[in-house]
């Protein structure tokens, strides 16, 4: 980590029967980072591996990756928030210069671009979801992104004032569909895409895909709010 990194960061890690995956994941949260890891109902021991492992666990018992990562927004107290997949996939290592970048002033939400180092890492099916949604995104907003992974880091403030609503598997989406809205500079940095453990509870399957997508045009609809409009609290 460089110095330049701050040392409060929190990163939330949506959690469903990832067990096998926990240690992998949580030896590479950086130093003095906190990982807040979201049990959304798992029957494998997962928050048990968590906690052995020095993690903060939260409970979410309303079922949805975006419920997930929303209940460890609202539990994370660090100035700034990363997200990561908690299926050995992605490499929460890579955290600190997405951080940097947004303490730095260079960017308002960094997200990790990912690319595939082993066969069967991103099936065909994940692939050609993501790069529907990326072009719809773009004509939605205008943002030209390659990817619209899990991985990425913003202010936690800034990411409560995006009042953001969908719990289910349009949370990345809705908060990527928000911030452009509201103006943030958004980037991307390159990331190893590794080949999970497990099988994806989102986009493990055509039908999973489908549904996903189908999540995330439903936040694509979303009118623009106007410029000031106030948000919950």
């Amino acid at each position: 980590m460089s110095d330049s990194t701050p040392a409060t960061a929190d990163v939330v890690l949506p959690c469903l029967n990832e067990a096998r995956a926990l240690p992998w994941v949580l030896e590479r949260i950086p130093p003095s980072w906190r990982a807040v890891v979201v049990d959304n109902g798992s029957t494998d021991g997962s928050a048990d591996v968590a906690r052995g492992l020095g993690a903060t666990v939260v409970r979410e018992e309303r079922r949805g990756f975006g419920a997930a990562c929303h209940a460890g927004l609202l539990a994370a107290t660090a100035e700034y928030v990363c997200f990561c997949d908690c299926d050995a996939s992605l490499d929460p290592g890579e955290l600190p210069s997405f951080v940097a970048a947004v303490a730095g002033g260079e960017a308002d939400l960094v997200l990790g671009r990912r690319r595939p180092t082993e066969r069967g890492a991103w099936p065909a099916h994940a692939r050609a979801g993501n790069r529907a949604l990326s072009m719809l995104l773009r004509r939605r907003t205008g943002l030209r992104l390659g990817d619209l992974g899990p991985l990425r880091a913003a202010r936690r403030q800034a990411l409560l004032g995006l009042d953001l609503t969908d719990r289910r598997s349009g949370y990345p989406l809705q908060m990527v569909v928000r911030a452009a809205d509201a103006g943030w500079r958004i980037t991307e940095r390159d990331v190893p895409y590794l080949a999970r453990t497990g099988q994806s509870k989102v986009t493990g399957t055509w039908r999973g895909t489908f549904q996903a997508v189908r999540d995330m045009r439903a936040v694509l609809e979303e009118r623009p709010r106007p410029a000031g409009e106030e948000v919950a609290a």
